[in-house]
Order: structure tokens, then sequence, then C-alpha cells
């Protein structure tokens, strides 16, 4: 027996047999392990990563949540095995299965309409390309306690100083501006606030982009697992980038620089940027389709 489409949440609810949700909780795995099985192991050992533990310390949600799969709204889970996952927050008994209590979930997760409201008005933006990654570099202006003291500056304290001066800084991200040292927030074109995030985040935007993994996460049970692991890896490979075009020297954790002080570096930068603001726009997408299910079930 294959899955079935009947009427539910919004129109057509999928309905999954026990061997192909397993199959997919199973294939969800075994992909999460892939991903974080290296911090795993440094983390075991207390190691640390200037680059990757970014990925589970500004972002909370552990590896063992990412790991555990969730079929999404509009899914319907057949076989008493489902019948597990009626201990889980949020899951509920449904014709013919189990699923997503839909208003228990809208009830107590208020953050759908701000997720819903920022992507919304980040999808209606164009992208810009040409902050060059700069907010890293005001983060170490003229301060002695860089966030990566483990790490040196490629171009020493002078040299980063000269970076940030030499350049028009125009970061638009507020949870990367509100860590620019003193002397670095008034050099930035704009001044971000939480209140204003909708209205300046855009899609080219490199934290913008990362965040999607965020917004993804806070919508869980809602939001397939799949597509949160989508919005995970895209965040990890952008971080890569992230420290690459940093003032940071990497090259000893296996991290080429992209010298964005350099025309050529700026070029490089600007491709990178290009390619992930169009894989953001489709995952961005994907997320705010749940967000309308949602609404219209709500």
């Amino acid at each position: 027996m294959t899955g079935t489409s009947t009427t539910g949440l919004a129109g057509l609810t999928r309905t999954l047999t026990e061997p192909e949700w397993r199959e997919r909780a199973e294939r969800h795995a075994r992909r999460v392990d892939a991903l974080v099985g290296d911090h795993l192991r440094r983390r075991s050992a207390g190691e640390r990563h200037p680059v990757e533990d970014f990925l589970f310390t500004y972002y909370n949600l552990k590896p063992s949540q990412l790991r555990r799969w969730h079929p999404g709204a509009g899914s319907v889970l057949l076989g008493e095995g489902a019948r597990g996952r009626l201990t889980e927050r949020f899951y509920t008994e449904l014709p013919g299965g189990v699923g997503l209590d839909v208003p228990a979930f809208l009830a107590a997760r208020p953050v759908l309409d701000f997720v819903e409201r920022l992507l919304s008005s980040v999808a209606g933006r164009p992208a810009h390309l040409g902050c060059f990654g700069l907010h890293e570099w005001a983060m170490a202006y003229r301060t002695e306690e860089v966030r990566h003291g483990q790490v040196p500056l490629r171009l020493g304290r002078e040299g980063t100083d000269r970076v940030v001066e030499s350049h028009r800084i125009q970061c638009s991200h507020f949870d990367a501006f509100r860590f620019f040292t003193g002397p670095a927030r008034p050099l930035n074109t704009l001044q971000p606030t939480r209140e204003r995030q909708a209205e300046l985040d855009q899609p080219g935007c490199l934290h913008a982009n990362m965040d999607l993994y965020k917004w993804a996460y806070k919508l869980t049970p809602a939001v397939p697992s799949e597509l949160v692991a989508d919005c995970f890896e895209l965040s990890k490979e952008i971080r890569v980038l992230d420290m690459r075009a940093s003032p940071y020297d990497l090259r000893d954790w296996g991290y080429e620089p992209v010298r964005i002080e350099t025309a050529e570096g700026k070029a490089a930068y600007m491709e990178y940027q290009r390619d992930f603001a169009e894989r953001g726009a489709v995952l961005r997408e994907r997320v705010l389709a749940v967000c309308r299910e949602l609404r219209a079930a709500g």
C-alpha cells in the first residue's frame, strides 16, 4: 500500500503508511548524522571549532532534536507504530491515523505571525550583494576582545581596522549589527533594530539566509524535518563563506580566505552570495508555504 491523499489540512493531506514514514525517518536520521557527526566527535573530545560551533551555539537546536523526524503539517501517519507519537507535543489522533494538532500548535506558537511577515517581506525585495561580509570585520574593529580569540587576524590588528575604515559598511541585519564594536556602529550606513527587522532584511544577506534554519526549526513539528535539514545544510555552507571572508586566518583549519579587501575577492564573494540568495529564495518559499497552510487551517 502506498500513501494517498485525503481531504484535510488546507485541502489535501498526505497519508503515509508505516513503512513509508519509517523509511523517511531513517533516511533523515542518516542525513543528519552525516551533517553533525564531526561536531559531536569534537564535542565529546572537548574541542572547539571556530566555524561550525556557531551552528550549535548561536542556533539552539540540539543535534538530537534536528535528528528527530517529523512529517510536518498536512501529513497523517498510519499504522500502529504511529500511536507512539501521541506522547509528543502537538500530535493528536486524526481520521485514520496520527498527525499535527493544528489548533494546539497555533495557540502555542505566536512566532508564526512574525515568521510569515518577515519571510514574506524579504521574499518581495531584490537581493543586494555589495556588503562583502564586512560585518565580521566590524565586529573586530578597534578592539582586543575579538570573538574568535584562538584564531589570528589575517591582516593583523591595524590591517583589519584599515579595511573597515576604507570601505562603506552597509549591514542591514540586526543580529549581525548588534555584535559590532562600539566604534564600528556609527560607521554603518544603517542602524538596524529588532523592530525594523522585517523592514530591513533582504534576500542577499548571508545571515538572513542562514536564519531560514532558525525560522524552520522554530515552527517544528509543523515544518517537515527534511525542510529543516535543507535549511541547516544551507546555513552550514553559508557559515563557511562567512568565515572565509572574515578577518580571521583560518588556513590552519582548512579554509582558504576570500580576500574581500581585493577586487578579485569582492567578485568571488558576490558570486557566492548570489548563489546563496537563489537557493535561499527556494527554501524561504517552502517555509512560507507551511505558514500559509497553517494559516488556512487555523
